[in-house]
Order: structure tokens, then sequence, then C-alpha cells
């Protein structure tokens, strides 16, 4: 933890922590794997299988981990890691289950007893105790060591949700009688709007001529709509790049480095495959190149991907600095 803004405390979102060993060996055990619900102030019950998660505190081992992991996609999960024989943890234990009661299936609270799961224990490098960490999507985010106040919990764990919330990690944990073992809630989506259903409509049907003009559509009825204009530009980029042999595409943007259809057919291609930096450089070395009208071509086709990419993205933002630059 470092000291926010405001002199409270921020979370370190850059957990230098492998959880895929044990989200691999605990998969790996023999038989269902499964944890232990029990009530606030309960003694752990290490090993202990059950049919999933029914409530917002669990007890995991070595061997059930793997759960508490794939958990994590959806639900935020806080890690509690104590031993019978921590004073601190005897104060900070009772605080964490109050605030998950409360919480009412917000986050998940795993206890780990680290005197006997030393798998968990090493693999979040545990050097005191208690120590407490979150899951978000499989990745660990460090929160604190040692016996904090209630308010101070509070406000970490204030923190967290609102870092799982940025993240899409929305889902919760069925709490009640009417829980069912192993169930997750998700989160209720949002209706599309009317135009933007009907493109969603028409490319699961793959007509994307159809989703295209939906698209268009919503932009004309509200030109700041930046959903539409990502929609329009993903259904675009599909279009170019439908059919498209990447292999030969590079090749041929390479062998003719002025030809502005391989230039940025290729920088489609990039886009599509996750290698954004890549598109973005090399359509802005095309501007920085050429003039005219050639110039405004790719630089119209350079704002379409940052339509695609999304204007929050920070690529995005780089490669905006880095077109003006090469303009002017």
């Amino acid at each position: 933890m470092s000291q926010g803004p405001n002199g409270g405390q921020r979370i370190n979102l850059r957990g230098a922590v492998d959880l895929s060993g044990l989200a691999r060996s605990g998969a790996g055990a023999s038989g269902p794997t499964g944890t232990t619900t029990r009530t606030p102030g309960a003694p752990a019950a290490a090993g202990a299988p059950s049919e999933g998660f029914t409530g917002p505190i669990v007890d995991v081992t070595d061997a059930t981990f793997a759960e508490v992991v794939q958990l994590s996609m959806n639900v935020p999960v806080v890690v509690d890691l104590w031993a019978t024989w921590c004073g601190p943890c005897k104060q900070l234990s009772p605080i964490l289950e109050k605030l998950a009661t409360e919480a009412q299936g917000a986050f998940l609270l795993a206890k780990v007893d680290v005197d006997v799961n030393p798998q968990i224990s090493a693999a979040f490098g545990v050097q005191s105790i208690p120590t407490v960490v979150a899951i978000l999507k499989g990745q660990p985010v460090p929160l604190f060591q040692g016996a904090l106040p209630e308010s101070q919990v509070k406000q970490v764990l204030g923190e967290l949700m609102k870092v799982a919330e940025a993240n899409g990690v929305t889902g919760r944990v069925p709490v009640g009688d009417g829980a069912e073992a192993g169930d997750v809630v998700e989160p209720a989506e949002e209706p599309l709007p009317p135009l933007h259903q009907e493109a969603y409509d028409a490319i699961e049907r793959g007509d994307m001529d159809a989703a295209a003009d939906a698209y268009r559509r919503a932009i004309a009825q509200d030109p700041g709509d930046a959903m539409a204009k990502a929609g329009l530009g993903q259904v675009d980029l599909l279009r170019r790049t439908a059919g498209a042999d990447p292999a030969k595409c590079r090749a041929a943007a390479a062998d003719n480095p002025d030809d502005l259809e391989a230039q940025m057919l290729c920088a489609d291609l990039d886009v599509l495959g996750g290698h954004v930096e890549d598109a973005f450089s090399r359509l802005i070395d095309v501007v920085r190149r050429t003039s005219g009208d050639e110039r405004e071509e790719v630089r119209v086709r350079l704002v379409e991907l940052f339509d695609v990419v999304g204007s929050d993205d920070p690529r995005v933002s780089a490669a905006r600095r880095a077109l003006a630059s090469a303009l002017f």
C-alpha cells in the first residue's frame, strides 16, 4: 500500500505474483474441488470440501485455491492470510468477516491458514501476517499488511471495489437461503439503444452492411455517440480485412512501403490482432512521408482506428500526440 492524494491508502495495482501455477495445481487435484463456507467467527475447517460458493466467506486450501482464482474473473476476491497463533490476525479477521457479511456478496472473503497452506503462502511471498491481498481477473492486487482499524479497512475495500468496477468485475456471490452452490450472480446488462441493438443483431447474422447502416443512423441522430462510432469502426475493420492473408499482406507492405493500401491494410490487421501500437506507428510514419490527398487518406484511416480502440486508451492518446507532431 502507498499513501493516496488525500492521505488515505492507495491500492498498488502491480502485483508481482504469478497465480497460474497454483490455479493449475488446484485444478488438477483428484476429485471435485471445493471450498468450505462458514459463518463469521467460526474456526477454519481446513480442507473440508463443499459443493461451491454459497456465502461471502470461505476457507480455501492449496488444493481448492483454483476455484477462487476462477471466481475472480467475475467477483472481487479478498484473501485473508492468517494463522491460529497470530494475535493481530485475531483482531483483523473479525473486521474483514463483518465487512464481507455487510457487503452481501459484493466480494468473496477467502480465508487462508498459512501454516497448513504453504503453496498459497509462498505464491504471495508472505513475510508477515496478517497479510491481505485481492484477486481481480486472476491477477493479484496487494492491499495491506498488519491489523488496521475498521475505518481504514473499509477505505481500502472501497477503493478495491472501484478498481473492480472499472475492470468489469461486478458479479456477486449469492447469499441467503435461496442461494445455490456454485452460482455467481452476474451483473444485469442494460438494454442497448434500438439502433445499437439493430446493428448487433445484423452482426450476429453476418450482415455487416446492415450493421454499418444502423450505426451510421445512430451517429446521425447523435453525432457524439462514441459507442456507435466505435461500432461502425469495428464493422468497417472487419469488412476491410475479410479474407485477407496476414502473412501475404505484411510481406506486401514490407516490399512496397509507398503503397498506401498495403500499409493501411497491414495496420488494420495489426489492430485486429491486438498489435495496436504497431498499427499506429506504421500509419504515423506514412503520414510523415506523404502529403496532400494521400496524407489525408491515411490520417482519416488512423482516426477511424482510434475510434475502434477507444479514446480512453492511453495508446490512443499517445498516438494522437504523435500524429499532431507528424502533421505540423
